[in-house]
């Protein structure tokens, strides 16, 4: 089974925007598009996302994506988000919009969309501080909240806990308007305790999160949240290549070594390999040197196969 990333810039997970579930989902599917595709992001060539993919990924009725996606198409030019960007005179607070153009084709249930200059370089810049995460975690979210929570929250996955949040900054992040659930108890009732449950029931974490008062008034959040135990599956092994043998080892080529050290990176049976708060890049460059070594292979090679690698 192929590894569907969603990669994004941390200044983006970190934005402040309103998209609906349906909106969420679909720049999910074009940035896994772009990916997979090998095509690329930019700022002229449309990227296509079809109702079937949508379908199969989210498990919704046909009648339904096709409605879905026809109205996301509607909104979403006119959806914004605010991120800061740290330039020379200072930091810089850019609004922008998501997409620059997008169309729905009836005839062949797509979606057209070229997503905003502004946009590229949050989803295709990974030499910097990024976040990645499989797109069939957040399949099973039917919140557009949980969704966001689930982002917010694996940004922290290397320390496995987040810093306190105010409260004001926490619902931006999670595009509560303002105005919105203004009252504490219906926020809790309404966005958090759901968006909660629904990571700890669909998700690969578990998650607890911590209240914290100025005087008596709720003023923020913590969160502390751990990988869950993962049934490992038992894969066929060619006898001729038993990777219980001493000597077992299959040389990579570069290309291969950098392409399955990206991916290993991102993978919870890694997180003891990690050190201190690198960056994911730095781990998945240490992983590629790692992949040079016969017993570090033969260690990896399980997860190696689990993220598609074949010899």
């Amino acid at each position: 089974m192929k590894t569907e990333l969603v990669v994004k810039d941390n200044a983006l997970i970190n934005a402040s925007y309103n998209l609906d579930l349906v909106e969420q989902r679909l720049i999910l599917l074009a940035i896994v598009e772009a990916r997979e595709s090998g095509k690329g992001i930019n700022a002229n060539d449309p990227l296509t996302v079809h109702a079937e993919s949508y379908i199969n990924h989210f498990s919704v009725h046909r009648n339904t994506a096709y409605q879905a996606l026809k109205d996301a198409c509607k909104d979403l030019f006119a959806r914004q988000f605010s991120y800061q960007e740290q330039r020379p005179k200072g930091v810089a607070n850019i609004t922008s919009r998501w997409v620059s153009q997008i169309a729905y084709i009836d005839n062949s249930a797509t979606v057209e969309l070229i997503f905003a200059p502004a946009i590229i370089p949050l989803v295709t810049r990974l030499e910097e501080q990024f976040t990645s995460y499989e797109l069939k975690q957040v399949s099973g979210l039917s919140s557009a909240y949980a969704i966001r929570l689930y982002e917010v929250l694996i940004a922290w996955r290397s320390t496995g806990k987040t810093p306190i949040i105010e409260l004001s900054d926490f619902r931006q992040k999670l595009g509560v308007l303002e105005g919105e659930y203004s009252r504490f108890n219906n926020f809790k009732v309404r966005v958090l305790d759901p968006a909660i449950k629904q990571i700890n029931e669909h998700t690969d974490i578990t998650v607890k999160v911590e209240q914290h008062k100025t005087g008596r008034t709720i003023s923020g959040f913590s969160f502390k949240f751990k990988q869950k135990q993962q049934a490992k599956i038992e894969k066929p092994v060619d006898p001729k290549r038993d990777p219980n043998t001493p000597d077992f080892f299959i040389p990579m080529t570069d290309a291969q070594r950098h392409l399955f050290a990206h991916k290993l990176s991102t993978l919870h049976e890694m997180s003891e390999y990690s050190v201190g708060t690198e960056s994911y890049e730095d781990f998945a460059k240490r992983i590629a040197d790692m992949l040079l070594e016969p017993e570090k292979f033969r260690t990896f090679y399980p997860l190696l196969v689990q993220a598609g690698f074949n010899s």
